[in-house]
């Protein structure tokens, strides 16, 4: 691989609302990349906290974009990616910030056939003390051509939005960001179609930090079920906008493809152990979705070791009694839900697994 021999202009978006108490971490790290050629467009998604005393501070060193109305995560990305140039964009959760070499070891690593750059994240907490990394180094990310991949399981291995750079040859192609469907996990759809128009390319260093905190739209540790649900409908937006997409470009996406993706699958299990008359697919089984779970994590990019246990993990949640597999199901979703003695083992668990 030949990193680009000029100096691309680089678009870092940082996408806020209500995040005024982290949002100048965020910028001032978009700020203080050592690589210089670099514009910091701030888009306000209608925050009705001090945000806006927070960007004005700055408006001589960002462009800032003030949205009228709040209209998610999406409709924050579509806003600053119309007001950006850069031939290569980054996106930047205000709660989230960038170390001063990111933007640096992105350009080392990409070239003309890079569509997507990934690396992984220090996982923080509202005090910046690292606790952990996403993804963790033992999941290997999948790299180059993942057209195979995307069009078999609707998933590879990636990152979360503070962890992703795209080609802008890529994104003119792609956007804007359906505004309804993703209001939140607007990266999902990033990630799910940029690939089909270059290759991935990922970093194993860590060129940032993902603030895990009580508001994160991730976060629902005392509402699994609703994080389930949420998640299930994501997915299958995520698929039809592939499909679309593959359509345009000759390919096809099966429609059973999120059967063969295991996090999907978990996903869909969890909504149905832990609230079964709210779960959105009538049809669904715990049995039919165990032993799609345990076919689908032999595929896996992970180790034998890894892929058996994960398959165990599945059969284990189709097969106990239903209150049993809510149970396992939540202490390997859930981790503060965890015995005291599985959470003093789990490190040692995820490297033997490794």
């Amino acid at each position: 691989m030949h990193p680009i021999q000029d100096r691309p202009f680089v678009s870092i978006i940082i996408a806020n609302y209500n995040y005024a108490r982290f949002l100048p971490r965020a910028i001032e790290s978009a700020l203080d990349q050592r690589y210089g050629n670099v514009e910091v467009i701030v888009v306000d998604d209608a925050s009705i906290d001090h945000s806006a005393e927070v960007i004005a501070a700055y408006s001589k060193r960002i462009k800032a974009c003030m949205r009228e109305a709040n209209g998610g995560h999406a409709a924050a990305f579509n806003t600053g990616f119309a007001a950006s140039r850069g031939a290569i964009v980054l996106f930047l959760d205000a709660d989230d910030y960038l170390y001063p070499n990111a933007v640096s070891k992105i350009l080392d690593r990409w070239d003309r056939h890079t569509a997507q750059m990934q690396s992984r994240l220090h996982i923080v907490d509202e005090c910046e003390l690292v606790n952990d990394v996403f993804p963790p180094p033992e999941v290997p990310f999948d790299s180059g051509d993942v057209t195979p991949q995307l069009l078999r399981r609707a998933r590879y291995q990636t990152t979360v939005t503070s962890g992703l750079a795209f080609a802008r040859s890529a994104l003119d192609t792609i956007m804007p960001i359906p505004e309804r469907d993703f209001r939140q996990g607007a990266d999902g759809y990033l990630v799910t179609l940029a690939p089909l128009y270059g290759e991935v390319r990922s970093i194993d260093s860590c060129l940032g930090a993902y603030r895990l905190h009580g508001n994160n739209h991730s976060i629902f540790a005392e509402k699994l079920g609703q994080r389930a649900r949420w998640r299930v409908e994501h997915d299958f937006n995520r698929l039809q906008a592939l499909a679309d997409q593959a359509e345009d470009l000759g390919l096809e996406v099966p429609p059973d493809a999120n059967l063969h993706d295991p996090a999907h699958i978990e996903e869909r299990l969890a909504s149905l152990c832990v609230d079964s008359d709210r779960h959105p697919i009538a049809e669904d089984s715990r049995l039919a979705l165990g032993a799609a779970g345990a076919a689908a994590s032999m595929e896996m990019n992970f180790s034998l070791r890894r892929r058996t246990m994960l398959a165990a993990w599945f059969l284990a949640v189709g097969l106990l009694p239903r209150r049993m597999a809510k149970t396992v199901l939540s202490w390997k979703l859930v981790a503060s839900s965890r015995p005291a003695f599985l959470a003093r083992l789990s490190k040692t668990i995820r490297y033997v697994m490794g």
